[in-house]
C-alpha cells in the first residue's frame, strides 16, 4: 500500500516521463523534470532540517512552487506555503506559529522574506535546484516515512485574529484526491485549469491530481479571472478540460455576458465550491456547456478540502437551491443537535465529519485542536475523532445533505432568527446585482447589504420588500464598484465590517 505521495509521483514519472505535468505562461515541466528537481530540493533540505519538521515556503504562482513543496517532502519534512502578497504582520504571525528552522523563497520573494526578521535560515529556491541528488539521504527519509506523517500546513484565519495552521497528513490527502478523481472522472487525458493561489487549500487538487494520475495542470494568469473574455481564451488555448474554481469566478463570467462572444470549447468537468452557487448563474453555464459535468462541493480545510459533493443531473431553475450532496469515499458526515444528540431526518443540525481525512489538528495549538477535534459523542466504545464544522445542514430522507448556513451567519434580529446568506441569495435574484454580502451591526440592530452591480438602492429595496419578510429587509444598502476579495476568492468580510458605522 502506498503511504507517501512521493511514491505516486515516481510511478507517474516512470509512466509519463516526457509529458507536461505543470505549465504557466512562461515555463513548463515534465513529470521527469518535476521528480528530478524535487529530489534536488529534498537533498539540500535533508542536510538542514529534521524529519517531520516544518519548512516555510514563499514562492510565486508558477510551475516551480509545487516542485519546492514535493522537494520538502522528499526530505521527510512538511511544507507551509506563505503568500508573499499578504501583509508583513500576517506573515510574521504565521512564522511565529510555525517556528520553522528553514524558509525557502524564490528570487522574486527572497528580499521580502529577509525583511520579515526571520531568525532561521533562508534558502534560495533556484540555488536548491542546482544541488546534487543525495540518494542515501532520500532513501533514509523514505525508510522512516509513515502514512500519518504531516504533508503540509495551510494557514487560515482564526477567530482570535491570529492565523491557525491546519495540518494534513499524506493519508488524508491521498484519500481525498482519489475520491475526487473518482467522482470527477479525472485521468491522464485531462488538463486542469488552476485558479487558486498555491498556498490555498483548493490548490491541492491542481497540484496532486497530475502527480497521482498523469493529468496536466496549467496555471491561469490571475488577471484572466477579472476579464472573462481572456479567461475563455486561455481555457481554449490550453485545451483545459477540468476546473475546480470558487463560485465568484463563474458568477463574474455570467454577469459580464462572457458567453455572448465565446465559450470554453474543451471544458467537460466543472467543480465549484467556497460559497453558495446562484442557480441563475449555473443555468447559464449548463446551457452553454451542455455536455459538461457540474459538481457542487462542500467542506472545510480541516476535512482535507471538501467532504461532500452533489453532481447536478438536470438543468437548474433560477429559484432552486443546490444541496451539498453525499460524502466522498472515506468521509463520514452526520448531524448533531446542540446537546450532541443525533438530529432527526429533515431537521436542522450541525454538520460533523469523521474519517481518515480529518486534519491532524492545528499546528502548535493543542488547546484549539482539542476543542475543535473531539470524541464522537455518539461513540462510547472506542476513540473516534470528529470535526464540528460550525455549519448547519438538513439530511433529507434520500440521504442528500442540504446546507443551511453557518452558525456565525445566523443572527437574532428584532426577535427573529435570520440567516444572512438568505438575504444574499435574494439579492442575487435581481439581474442588476452581480455580487452581494449581508452583515449585521448588532449594536444598532442594522442589517447591511454590500453589493456590486447597476441596481440603485431604491430598486434593491423594492425588490427586497417583494421577496423577503419586513424584518429581513436590509436597512443599509451600500453599492460598491467591486467586492473586496481574499486571495482565495472569498469575500473579505473584515474589509466590509470596517465600512459599517
Amino acid at each position: 500500500m502506498e503511504i507517501n505521495v512521493l511514491r505516486r509521483l515516481e510511478s507517474t514519472a516512470m509512466t509519463y516521463p516526457g509529458k507536461t505535468a505543470f505549465s504557466d505562461t512562461e515555463s513548463s515541466l515534465t513529470f521527469s523534470q518535476v521528480e528530478d528537481l524535487a529530489k534536488r530540493v529534498g537533498s539540500a533540505v535533508s542536510q538542514k532540517a529534521e524529519q517531520r519538521s516544518p519548512v516555510a515556503v514563499m514562492s510565486g504562482r508558477n510551475v516551480f512552487t509545487p516542485v519546492i513543496f514535493l522537494g520538502i517532502v522528499y526530505a521527510g519534512c512538511f511544507y507551509a506555503p506563505m503568500d508573499a502578497s499578504q501583509p508583513d504582520a500576517r506573515l510574521r504571525d504565521i512564522l511565529s506559529v510555525l517556528k520553522p528552522r528553514l524558509l525557502i523563497a524564490d528570487r522574486d520573494n527572497i528580499e521580502k522574506a529577509r525583511a520579515l526578521g526571520f531568525e532561521g535560515e533562508i534558502l534560495c529556491a533556484e540555488d536548491l535546484f542546482e544541488t546534487e541528488i543525495n540518494e542515501p539521504a532520500l532513501k533514509k527519509a523514505a525508510r522512516f516515512a509513515c502514512a500519518d506523517d504531516p504533508l503540509y500546513v495551510i494557514f487560515t484565519s482564526g477567530s482570535t485574529g491570529k492565523p491557525k495552521g491546519v495540518i494534513t497528513s499524506h493519508q488524508s490527502l491521498m484519500c481525498y484526491i482519489d475520491a475526487y478523481a473518482e467522482v470527477m472522472g479525472i485521468d491522464d487525458s485531462d488538463v486542469l485549469g488552476n485558479q487558486s493561489p498555491l498556498d490555498y487549500i483548493a490548490a491541492i487538487r491542481d497540484i496532486y491530481l497530475p502527480v497521482f494520475f498523469g493529468a496536466s495542470m496549467f496555471i491561469i494568469p490571475k488577471q484572466c479571472f477579472v476579464m472573462p473574455a481572456q479567461l475563455f481564451q486561455a481555457l481554449n488555448d490550453h485545451k483545459i478540460t477540468s476546473v475546480g474554481w470558487s463560485v465568484s469566478v463563474f458568477t463574474i463570467a455570467v454577469k459580464v455576458g462572457a458567453f455572448s462572444d465565446a465559450r470554453p470549447e474543451y471544458l467537460k468537468k466543472v467543480c465549484f465550491s467556497g460559497s453558495v452557487m446562484p442557480c441563475s448563474v449555473l443555468r447559464v453555464w449548463q446551457e452553454n456547456l451542455p455536455d459538461a459535468k457540474f459538481v457542487n462541493q462542500y467542506g472545510p480545510t480541516e476535512c482535507t478540502a471538501s467532504c461532500t459533493y452533489y453532481e447536478i443531473d438536470h438543468t437548474v431553475t433560477d429559484d432552486e437551491t443546490l444541496p451539498i450532496g453525499i460524502p466522498y469515499r472515506n468521509y463520514r458526515v452526520f448531524l448533531l443537535n446542540e446537546d450532541d444528540t443525533p438530529t432527526k431526518t429533515g431537521e436542522q443540525g450541525e454538520i460533523c465529519v469523521s474519517g481518515p481525512i480529518l486534519a491532524l489538528g492545528y499546528y502548535n495549538n493543542r488547546e484549539l485542536t482539542e476543542r475543535s477535534f473531539i470524541q464522537n459523542p455518539l461513540n462510547g466504545a472506542y476513540n473516534e475523532r470528529i470535526y464540528k464544522t460550525g455549519d448547519y445542514g438538513i439530511m433529507r430522507e434520500d440521504g442528500i445533505l442540504e446546507f443551511c448556513g453557518r452558525k456565525d451567519r445566523q443572527i437574532k434580529h428584532l426577535g427573529h432568527r435570520v440567516e444572512l446568506s438568505e438575504i444574499e441569495t435574494a439579492a442575487l435574484r435581481l439581474d442588476s446585482v452581480s455580487d452581494a454580502c449581508a452583515l449585521y451591526l448588532k449594536e444598532k440592530e442594522l442589517i447591511y447589504l454590500f453589493y456590486t452591480g447597476t441596481a440603485t438602492a431604491k430598486e434593491a429595496a423594492v425588490h427586497f420588500r417583494a421577496v423577503l419578510p419586513g424584518f429581513m429587509v436590509p436597512r443599509k444598502l451600500v453599492n460598491l464598484e467591486q467586492m473586496p476579495r481574499l486571495a482565495n476568492g472569498k469575500t473579505d468580510m473584515q474589509a466590509l465590517k470596517a465600512m459599517m458605522k
